[in-house]
């Protein structure tokens, strides 16, 4: 009877599924989260670089956007299908002629996003602006060892950023 029971194989592929599944529906569903959350990061990329445009080319200026217009009126009119604008962060930092003069902020405090620390200044002609656009990706599958959370709460903070001379808009640039 013993030696019956050893030759049977009736229920292996059952057992052997058993032991096997949890690991491959956690490594697919990582692979899964990893390729939205870079879809949402190249995503942002995109929005970045053509909400920049409005900056470089005295757009923004001239409607006279304040961060939140800003966000609402360039950022969220390319960002709507993935990304929920009410989370997205925009700091724009200007100097009237050097890269080595801007401050960009780091809003992160305690590990959480803190956007109170975004700026939107964005120069006038022929400045030099950095643009970056921040957004907190909620994480969902962090268990068994897989976490590529960068803040509290599972998130991953995503960032996007820009860095350019505003066209002469307004005239000639001196340097």
């Amino acid at each position: 009877m013993l030696r019956r029971f050893g030759r049977n194989r009736r229920g292996s592929a059952a057992v052997e599924f058993a032991l096997v599944a949890p690991v491959f529906f956690a490594l697919l569903f990582a692979i899964i989260e990893t390729g939205l959350m870079f879809f949402a990061s190249q995503i942002l990329e995109t929005v970045a670089q053509e909400s920049a445009r409005q900056i470089m080319t005295g757009q923004s200026q001239a409607a006279g956007n304040t961060a939140a217009t800003f966000i609402t009126n360039v950022v969220c009119n390319q960002s709507q299908p993935v990304l929920n604008c009410n989370s997205i962060g925009v700091d724009v930092e200007s100097d009237p002629s050097q890269f080595s003069n801007l401050n960009i902020a780091y809003p992160v405090t305690n590990g959480s996003f803190d956007p109170t620390k975004l700026k939107f200044n964005p120069g006038g002609s022929c400045s030099v602006v950095t643009l970056t656009l921040y957004y907190p990706w909620q994480m969902f599958v962090t268990g068994l060892g897989y976490n590529i959370s960068n803040l509290k709460g599972n998130i991953r903070l995503l960032s996007a950023t820009a860095a350019f001379r505003n066209e002469p808009y307004a005239g000639a640039c001196s340097t």
